[in-house]
């Protein structure tokens, strides 16, 4: 991996680069990689200061060069303008020295990295064109907005929310997977079929924790991920969803949503225990945001609709401590079960981690 990726990759995501970092070498370039081109996708989606057209465009020429359908040079100057933080204006400003990797890969990995971030890429501009009515709509109802009542654009259906997650991250469990199987241990005995749908809703499962964490910031924005047909029977509405006056009906749907997160990461924990029990490097890779995302459940879990506000977060001294705790069970197979047995005990008593 070239050094201004490396730098890259540092800058945008400290916690991924942890985990690229304890991966083994010979399927760190691959991932690094199409982590980098993921991130760069969803940094045209977020630039909202940009008009919705040229982020869609943007998203079809990035995704044509890495097809290999188009070969004119990027120019993502104003959207490297538009940006707040450093790492993400370095992202679509250096995005010529991402593709520039591409054609070194083999073909077979080439195909895994292509398909993956083709379907990201489809769950942006999904994104993009379901939240499409937002703008018109405030237009519409400047009066409801002077009375604090934001126009919210809802998901519909529970198919259209798992829809999503498998589409922007239940496709990297899968991509993982093939990669990892492939470079790793290609000639293990596994159940094929159960092991990537087990990777699949990994993936699924930390963007649902994801979703969950970021639900009011969504909403100030005109978006909720939780779908209307769980909303409606529960006599809740979009726009007032973190009413304290809801909270009681609110709080019964926002946990059922966790327990499916859970459920998710669960599978996501067995996915890391059919790894050969000799790549331990990929385990640790795979139980750091497992046990992270048990702990935001945990917090979530615990919250009312007023801490939720606040966003819920891990902190650093807890994510050092998640480390050390793998880092020291890895070798001793009782230690290591008991990491998720102690975080999912955790979980459901609202208690620290053990």
């Amino acid at each position: 991996m070239a050094d201004v990726l490396n730098d890259l990759l540092r800058q945008t995501s400290r916690s991924f680069y942890l985990t690229l970092r304890v991966l083994p070498a010979r399927v760190r370039p691959q991932i690094g990689l199409a982590y980098l081109l993921a991130r760069t996708a969803d940094t045209i989606a977020d630039t909202e200061i940009v008009p919705l057209a040229h982020r869609l465009d943007a998203l079809q020429k990035l995704r044509e060069r890495m097809l290999g359908q188009n070969s004119a040079p990027l120019n993502f100057g104003e959207l490297a303008r538009q940006q707040g933080l450093a790492a993400e204006k370095s992202l679509l400003e250096k995005v010529e020295d991402s593709l520039a990797l591409l054609p070194t890969l083999s073909p077979a990995d080439l195909k895994l990295i292509r398909e993956v971030l083709t379907t990201i890429t489809s769950g942006q501009a999904l994104d993009l064109r379901r939240f499409a009515p937002l703008a018109s709509a405030r237009q519409r109802d400047e009066d409801k907005s002077r009375l604090g009542l934001q126009p919210i654009v809802a998901l519909e259906t529970a198919a259209e929310l798992d829809d999503y997650t498998y589409r922007v991250a239940g496709c990297v469990g899968e991509f993982w997977t093939k990669i990892c199987r492939a470079h790793l241990f290609l000639h293990a005995r596994l159940n094929e079929k159960q092991f990537i749908a087990d990777g699949i809703r990994f993936g699924k499962g930390l963007q649902l924790v994801n979703l969950l964490r970021d639900l009011p910031a969504d909403l100030k924005k005109g978006r909720c991920y939780l779908p209307r047909e769980k909303l409606e029977p529960a006599h809740l509405l979009p726009e007032t969803l973190l009413s304290p006056a809801n909270e009681r009906k609110f709080l019964p749907l926002f946990h059922e949503h966790l327990d499916q997160a859970e459920a998710h990461l669960r599978a996501g924990w067995n996915y890391t225990n059919t790894l050969p029990f000799g790549q331990f490097r990929v385990r640790l890779g795979c139980a750091w945001p497992i046990l992270i995302g048990l702990r935001t459940i945990e917090k979530l879990r615990a919250a009312g609709v007023i801490e939720l506000q606040q966003r819920v977060k891990v902190s650093r001294g807890e994510v050092r401590g998640i480390l050390l705790r793998t880092l020291l069970a890895c070798p001793v197979p009782f230690r290591w079960r008991k990491l998720y047995a102690s975080a999912a005990k955790a979980v459901a008593s609202g208690g620290e981690l053990a």
